[in-house]
C-alpha cells in the first residue's frame, strides 16, 4: 500500500464508472475558432485520457444562448460544426479508454470579460448588477465599463435560458459524452442567483436564500428531466468569485447545506467544491474543506478542486512550487471527498496520473508557456 493507493480506486456514479480519483479540472484554453473544437483540441483532451486520468471535464462551454460566452474561441454545444467536432472529441477520448463530460457554461454578469462585445446585447444578471468588487484580476479601467448596471433578467430571460441548458445537455448526450456538468461558481450566471450582492430580486427568484436558489434548481431539474435519471450530473459552485475573491454565498454550514441540499433533491450527483486552495478549512470551528462540507452535509458525491500539488493560487504573483499530497492522501483516504480534480498540473504534464501512481516528482508549472499553448 502506498499514499497515492486511495486515488487509484474505481468509484461508479450511476452507470458511469471511472478508473481512479483523478480528475481533469475544466480550464478555458480558447483554442476553438467559431466555437468549434478541431483536430488539436480533440488531441489535447485524448492525451490526458491516454495519460490515465479518471474523468475529464471540458473547458467551459457555451450554451445556445446569445451572450452565454464572449469569445469566439471559446468551444459552444449547438451547431453542427461544434458538435462534429465534439464526437471527435470524445471518439478520442473513449477510444483511449477515458471518460469525458462538458462543463455547460453560460457566464452571465462577466459577459464582455473575455473579448469586445456585440453593443446590441446585454449582460444576463439577475438584478442588472456587477457585485461589489473585491479582490479581483479586473483593472480598474475594464471595471469602470462592465460593472454599468444593466436592466434586471425578465421572466421570459429566465425562461430563455433554462431552455438553452436543456438544447445543450441533449446535445452532449447525442454527441456521446458520459455525463454533464454545470458551471455555477466564480460569480458567472447560475452563482450570481446565489450571491446575495448580483442578485436583489424580491420575486420566487430573489430575495432569502432559499430564493436565490431557485433558478439553479430549476436548471438542474431541467436538464435531469431531459437527459434521464442514470446520467450523472457534476455542479461546481464556490464561495470566491472573479469579482470579488473573498465573496461568500453561505456563512456557515447551514446556510451551505440550504443551497446544496436542495440541488442534491433536483439531481446533482456530485458537487465540484472550487476553492482556491482545495485544503482550506471552509469555515470557522472546522478542519473541514469546501468539498468536505458539501459531501457531509448533502450525502452526494463531491470533488476537491483548487491549487492541488502546487503552492499558490491561479493569478498569484510568483513561480508555483510544487506542494506536497500528504494531506490530499489522507482526505481522500478517510473520505472526506470522492474526487480531486487537477487543473494545471494537467497542463505541464498529460500524463500526471501516471507520475502520481509511481511517485515521481511533480512537474513544474509555466504560467506563460502552458496557458497558452495547447500541448
Amino acid at each position: 500500500m502506498t499514499a497515492a493507493d486511495a486515488l487509484f480506486t474505481p468509484l461508479r456514479i450511476g452507470p458511469l464508472t471511472v478508473p481512479n480519483r483523478i480528475v481533469m479540472s475544466p480550464m478555458t484554453r480558447q483554442h476553438s475558432p467559431g466555437g468549434t473544437p478541431g483536430d488539436d483540441v480533440a488531441a489535447y483532451y485524448r492525451r490526458r485520457a491516454e495519460g490515465g486520468t479518471g474523468l475529464i471535464i471540458t473547458e467551459g462551454v457555451a450554451i445556445d444562448h446569445p451572450t452565454a460566452v464572449d469569445s469566439t474561441k471559446v468551444p459552444r454545444l449547438h451547431g453542427e460544426s461544434a458538435l462534429s467536432g465534439w464526437r471527435r472529441v470524445v471518439d478520442g477520448v473513449h477510444g483511449a479508454g477515458g471518460k469525458i463530460v462538458p462543463q455547460l457554461w453560460h457566464v452571465g454578469p462577466l459577459w464582455g470579460a473575455m473579448a469586445r462585445v456585440d453593443p446590441v446585447l446585454t449582460p444576463l444578471r439577475p438584478s442588472g448588477l456587477w457585485g461589489r468588487v473585491g479582490r479581483t484580476t479586473y483593472s480598474q479601467r475594464y471595471l469602470s465599463t462592465v460593472s454599468t448596471p444593466t436592466a434586471p433578467m425578465t421572466e421570459h430571460d429566465i425562461e430563455d435560458v433554462i431552455a438553452a441548458y436543456v438544447r445543450s445537455a441533449r446535445n452532449a448526450v447525442a454527441v456521446g459524452f458520459d455525463g454533464i456538468a454545470i458551471h455555477a461558481g466564480h460569480g458567472y450566471l447560475l452563482d450570481a442567483f446565489v450571491w446575495e450582492a448580483t442578485n436583489q430580486r424580491t420575486d420566487h427568484w430573489g430575495g432569502d436564500l432559499g430564493r436565490r436558489v431557485n433558478f439553479p434548481v430549476e436548471v438542474v431539474r431541467a436538464i435531469r428531466r431531459e437527459i434521464g435519471p442514470r446520467l450523472p450530473i457534476f455542479y461546481r459552485f464556490s464561495q470566491h468569485k472573479q469579482q470579488d475573491y473573498g465573496a461568500r454565498i453561505a456563512e456557515n454550514p447551514d446556510e451551505l447545506g440550504q443551497i446544496l441540499t436542495a440541488l442534491a433533491e433536483a439531481g446533482v450527483d456530485v458537487f465540484d467544491a472550487s476553492s482556491r486552495f482545495f485544503d482550506r478549512p471552509a469555515f470557522d470551528g472546522s478542519d473541514l474543506t469546501l468539498a468536505g462540507w458539501a459531501k457531509k452535509l448533502t450525502g452526494a458525491y463531491s470533488m476537491a478542486v483548487g491549487s492541488v500539488g502546487l503552492s499558490t493560487s491561479l493569478h498569484e504573483q510568483g513561480v508555483p512550487e510544487p506542494a506536497a499530497l500528504d494531506g490530499l492522501y489522507r482526505r481522500l483516504a478517510d473520505g472526506e471527498f470522492d474526487l480531486v480534480a487537477i487543473g494545471r498540473l494537467h497542463l505541464a504534464e498529460p500524463a500526471i496520473a501516471r507520475v502520481l501512481r509511481t511517485g515521481a516528482p511533480l512537474p513544474t508549472f509555466d504560467q506563460d508557456r502552458h496557458q497558452r499553448v495547447l500541448t
